[in-house]
């Protein structure tokens, strides 16, 4: 039977990174400070892995960081953070179509240093002007995986997707007119890629794609533990 921490307001799940090789993440709206205080404090008390809580306001973050020492926080990636993996040799360039989509790749970019992957990143490569994507292709070709981050109509995973042979991960943006329709039509057209293998995480949701990488990353490198897959 799973380990489970109650807390009341929570039960947290202490035996997350013994499945998974991570500890559970924490999703922080909805949740006071002192909610997720609590829920990190016994994170850390029980784990050794990274400790992350996402979508943190300032405010928020400054309130809990006062309290449970050792961490930092992201502004940009909303992002609260203890304990950061170790780097390791698996890379994953985040791909930003436009500026506008800037916010949800720095959540992809961060959560994936977080949990030890080789990250970088390039902005403003959308497909109004391929020349831009064109001059990084080398970068693109060399990463172990690729997250594509995108708004408008989501077009630049398809590019992407005939560019590499590593995975591509895409993540439609909430970026765009009336008819982008806050996402929804940059999801369904890189659901409807023409480039086999593209996979699509939620709207927004830059930290879905890097927790996609990390999985791929732990299946592809050698030594995981054969029980749960670990950790490099």
């Amino acid at each position: 039977m799973n380990e489970v921490l109650n807390l009341g307001y929570a039960r947290v799940d202490l035996d997350r990174e013994s499945r998974q090789g991570l500890p559970e993440v924490v999703y922080g709206p909805g949740k006071t400070p002192e909610q997720i205080t609590g829920i990190v404090t016994g994170l850390l008390a029980h784990n050794t892995g990274p400790v992350l809580v996402t979508r943190v306001t300032p405010d928020t973050a400054e309130t809990v960081l006062a309290t449970v020492a050792g961490g930092t926080y992201d502004a940009e990636a909303r992002l609260l953070l203890w304990r950061p993996a170790p780097t390791g040799p698996f890379s994953v360039l985040v791909a930003a179509a436009g500026t506008s989509d800037r916010p949800v790749a720095a959540e992809a970019v961060a959560v994936a240093t977080a949990v030890g992957l080789d990250t970088d990143a390039v902005h403003d490569v959308g497909v109004a002007g391929l020349d831009r994507l064109l001059q990084v292709r080398g970068r693109l070709q060399g990463a172990d995986a690729v997250i594509v981050v995108a708004g408008m109509e989501g077009a630049l995973a398809s590019v992407v997707g005939g560019l590499v042979r590593a995975p591509v991960v895409a993540v439609p943006v909430s970026t765009g007119y009336g008819a982008s329709l806050e996402g929804v039509t940059a999801l369904l057209a890189m659901h409807a890629s023409c480039a086999a293998g593209v996979s699509v995480v939620n709207i927004d949701s830059g930290f879905s794609a890097a927790m996609a990488v990390h999985r791929i990353a732990q299946a592809a490198l050698p030594g995981k533990s054969p029980d749960h897959g670990g950790s490099w």
